[in-house]
């Protein structure tokens, strides 16, 4: 276990739809709606862009693009990702989440499998968000079938242009019915809670994207007026008790349907008292960071449930019942965990 603490990692989010879903409206709202949190762009294939977020005015989707305040545009193609992601990571450019928005006609698939490859220490894959028109939902899967593989793919799905459905109801039921345990969030104007991807107001006590008093201490009223499709539970869970790995294991295995999003830390108490353990689940996604403990680091597993639809007050009796106070660890018990701690020679499993 002797893994040193490496500099925060910034997720990566693939950003997908056909053309007309709504992808730039969305990622404009988001940069909009950031509270100060740097978002870092690579737009389809035109070019990779450092963004202050508060300072955009829908110019993303041009090859060049003037920002008053200076950007980063530069002509890229697949093959360059991993060159703009670590322009992108590095901590000069103090960027909080880097979002790809794909083409309309791309393949979210091989974007994906490209995050997941990528060997830069700065970046975890965030997960993939597909966008869908709700209005063309029909059309769009009569023209193009293979809509139904990119929505069983995703960890998130807006549902947008919900207003213009004649059916709403009918078409978010068949969209659920595609997923695979992704959380289906209904949206107008690509308006969804920024929260679901980076922390709305930076802080330098965070865990992953999130902050806990962001999800404490905010007017949800004022903030979201004007946002009447936003749905989102969130699940701050704090434990002074160890939690036991095979019972997280269990838990992590069985999350519902609609859970997004799990970030934060755990101490797994005498089956590693050397590490605390960073998790990061988006989707189907898994993977666990040894992190030793340092003497400023409380004994305590803290973590942040984002979904849409999650029953957070069972969540949060599940979680409790993961605690194991024991003052010896099963020699075994780490082993469900282990297989999630990808080693640094590890090649990127496939999607």
């Amino acid at each position: 276990m002797g893994h040193s603490r490496g500099p925060q990692q910034i997720p990566v989010v693939v950003l997908a739809g056909f053309l007309g879903s709504g992808k730039t409206t969305l990622l404009n709202h988001l940069l909009h709606r950031s509270g100060g949190s740097r978002i870092g762009a690579i737009v389809n294939d035109f070019g990779a862009i450092e963004i202050d977020a508060m300072a955009v005015a829908g110019a993303l989707g041009d090859s060049t693009v003037s920002l008053g305040n200076g950007c980063l545009c530069c002509a890229v193609d697949a093959s360059e990702l991993d060159l703009y992601l670590e322009r992108l990571a590095n901590p000069s450019a103090g960027i909080d989440v880097i979002v790809i928005e794909a083409s309309g006609l791309a393949e979210p698939q091989e974007l994906v499998r490209m995050v997941l490859a990528s060997e830069h220490p700065g970046i975890v894959y965030g997960g993939l968000v597909e966008v869908v028109d709700a209005a063309e939902f029909d059309a769009t899967r009569e023209r193009h079938p293979e809509i139904d593989r990119h929505l069983a793919l995703a960890d998130l799905v807006v549902v947008n242009k919900l207003d213009r459905a004649a059916d709403a109801e009918r078409v978010l039921g068949l969209v659920g019915s595609l997923t695979d345990r992704a959380a289906v969030v209904p949206a107008t104007y690509g308006r969804i809670d920024p929260e679901f991807l980076f922390d709305c107001r930076p802080s330098e006590e965070r865990v992953g994207q999130l902050s806990f008093d962001d999800l404490h201490d905010h007017d949800s009223d004022a903030e979201h007026a004007g946002h009447p499709h936003t749905a989102y539970d969130s699940l701050p869970f704090v434990s002074e008790v160890p939690l036991d790995p095979r019972r997280l294991m269990e838990f992590l295995d069985g999350r519902p349907e609609g859970l997004y999003r799990i970030k934060g830390y755990v101490d797994f108490g005498p089956h590693d008292a050397l590490n605390r353990y960073a998790v990061h689940a988006v989707g189907r996604f898994l993977r666990f960071y040894p992190q030793p403990w340092t003497s400023a680091d409380a004994r305590l597993t803290q973590l942040v449930l984002i979904g849409s639809g999650i029953d957070t007050a069972t969540l949060a009796k599940e979680l409790q019942a993961c605690g194991n106070d024991a003052p010896h660890a099963d020699v075994h018990g780490m082993w469900s965990v282990l297989r999630y701690v990808r080693d640094p020679e590890e090649e990127a499993p496939p999607v």
